[in-house]
């Protein structure tokens, strides 16, 4: 089929082809991988759109296009570490700029209905369907990391200038991390269960697990550095990455907002660390505690 497109708009197509050739690629190898059968099936349609739609550019432009191979390897790592929707939904968000080059397209040609339809209807129905443990309790995972960020930064910037002490500080952060994510875990699996949910156990494992890890991430720098006050520095960016980090995954998993999820979490973080650092000064100062 011979259409007249400007050179801009053929362009354009020609990598949007690519891209759907890749993503049919991609959802392919994934959907190998997938034991849940509910969920395998769900990808496998997806490839199969995939590779209709790069059938119908293909119609457009007259050329046959092979896939990058290091983009499917990039996102097929990301899908098997991170989790099926989130590596699903970061491509379909890549492929958001070709809707709208689609959109454009077919006002003019009237072609481009069908992937539209299909692109638009992935994230909103396919990725809706899937069922992925680690979502389901993400509420879990942000009780406890949020909880760790909050009190173990307090925490440590207290204990920054109360000790003055690499190692002091970093063993008392770890008895002080270690007790609380027990509590919290505790805590969980008390509220889940008089709240009736199936699984009170297993959410208490994810609360107490994001607590733990947090703990340890945030402790490491006073185990590896000597000056405390850098220490604290180190470990206050530290809590700034895993902020940053974790509220990208949840904004591309959970269409969450990114923006108004990271600064409100950084600021309460560092704003505690700040007023803890605070209270160290006061008792350092006139408390008088010689360690």
């Amino acid at each position: 089929m011979k259409l007249e497109i400007s050179q801009s708009n053929y362009d354009e197509i020609l990598k949007d082809q690519q891209d759907e050739i890749t993503a049919h690629y991609l959802y392919t190898k994934v959907a190998g991988t997938i034991k849940d059968d509910h969920n395998r099936k769900i990808v496998e349609q997806v490839a199969l759109d995939e590779k209709a739609h790069y059938m119908k550019l293909k119609e457009i432009t007259g050329k046959e296009l092979k896939p990058q191979k290091l983009k499917i390897e990039w996102h097929y790592w990301l899908t098997r570490i991170l989790g099926l929707t989130f590596g699903i939904k970061l491509l379909e968000k890549s492929e958001s700029k070709a809707i709208e080059t689609y959109k454009t397209l077919n006002a003019e040609l009237a072609y481009l209905d069908d992937i539209i339809e299909d692109e638009e209807r992935h994230e909103d129905e396919l990725i809706a369907m899937i069922d992925e443990e680690r979502l389901n309790y993400m509420g879990s995972v942000v009780l406890g990391l949020n909880d760790a960020l909050v009190e173990l930064t307090g925490a440590l910037a207290g204990y920054t200038f109360a000790f003055q002490n690499t190692k002091l500080i970093a063993i008392t952060g770890l008895i002080t991390g270690i007790s609380a994510s027990f509590s919290m875990a505790a805590s969980e699996y008390l509220a889940t269960k008089q709240e009736g949910g199936d699984d009170a156990l297993k959410s208490s494992i994810y609360t107490g697990m994001a607590y733990v890890f947090t703990v340890l991430f945030l402790i490491l720098p006073f185990l590896l550095l000597s000056n405390p006050f850098i220490s604290l520095g180190v470990t206050l960016v530290v809590a700034v990455f895993i902020i940053f980090i974790f509220n990208y995954y949840i904004s591309v998993a959970k269409d969450y907002h990114f923006k108004k999820r990271f600064f409100e979490m950084a600021i309460i973080s560092l704003g505690v660390a700040a007023i803890s650092f605070a209270i160290g000064v006061l008792i350092n100062r006139y408390i008088g505690i010689d360690i």
